[in-house]
């Protein structure tokens, strides 16, 4: 009777209560917005099959700037998990690297043949790199928070909207199917290289986190002027912006050179200090 009957287990009641315990939404709402942006990314590759080459870009774009939305969602609902950073990094490669370089591939790098699919595979290769060496280094707790404002190399929706940029030309006019693409297989090739390299790009994660009074009317007429502007003229924009992004690369690494260097003078003072001290201790310092 008692393998029939087994006694009563308070337990492992508790445990399947616990397991079906209803998940709070702020939970959810961050993972759906990433699971929106998959989708985007996904369906720019049948448009961009279709011929529709103009509405797949803007869907690879919107799913980056859904991508910036998701984290900050999580964190300002409190909602971060670690599956919620696993499933952006899954949505970030398929979307910034296979579906960015399928949408170039289709655009104008079949025409150089193996070289072509070659920078496609990279550009792929590279993202998926730089998206588990982010994963891996967001679980190290040595980290000095001045770090956290900055980015190892180049993040990877940054990375696809820049590398987007020969489509970006063709739109207002500049004949890149024509002539230029050796010069696009190329400028994947160096896109690529920032994603994987050890370059520090600003991460801009404290941006808004505090303003001072005086500065929010002029932000706001800011964005009603940049927001009027790319609806009226994108691709102009889009140019602009991304030409500017890569232009103050070099500021980021002079501005994180600096930090690097107080942080260290920081780490290190009694060492600094000793070093005349054990000079002047050493046998034979007066004579000489």
């Amino acid at each position: 009777m008692s393998d029939l009957f087994p006694p009563f287990e308070p337990e492992r009641v508790e445990t399947k209560r616990a397991r079906f315990k209803p998940i709070p939404f702020r939970l959810i709402a961050p993972n759906v917005i990433t699971l929106l942006a998959l989708c985007l990314g996904l369906t720019a590759m049948r448009l961009v099959v279709e011929g529709k080459l103009e509405t797949a870009t803007i869907c690879i774009l919107i799913a980056a700037a859904l991508d910036g939305v998701d984290g900050r969602l999580a964190r300002m609902l409190k909602g971060t998990s670690r599956f919620g950073a696993e499933l952006d990094s899954l949505s970030d490669f398929v979307n910034f690297g296979v579906a960015t370089g399928y949408v170039l591939w289709i655009f104008v790098l079949h025409d150089l043949k193996s070289f072509g699919w070659i920078a496609v595979l990279t550009l792929a290769c590279a993202m998926a790199l730089r998206l588990a060496r982010f994963n891996v280094m967001i679980d190290d707790p040595n980290r000095p928070e001045w770090q956290k404002n900055f980015f190892v190399g180049m993040p990877a929706p940054a990375g696809a909207i820049t590398a987007m940029l020969p489509l970006y030309l063709h739109f207002i006019g500049v004949p890149v199917q024509d002539y230029g693409a050796p010069f696009v297989g190329l400028y994947i090739l160096f896109i690529a290289f920032l994603t994987i390299s050890r370059i520090p790009c600003y991460a801009g994660k404290t941006l808004g986190t505090r303003v001072p009074r005086d500065q929010v009317l002029p932000i706001f007429v800011a964005v009603v002027v940049v927001a009027g502007l790319l609806f009226a003229y994108p691709f102009e924009m889009l140019t602009l912006i991304v030409v500017a992004y890569l232009g103050l690369i070099p500021v980021s690494v002079a501005r994180y050179r600096k930090l690097e260097r107080e942080y260290a003078a920081q780490q290190h003072p009694a060492a600094e200090a000793a070093l005349p001290v054990a000079a002047a201790d050493e046998p034979g310092t007066a004579e000489r």
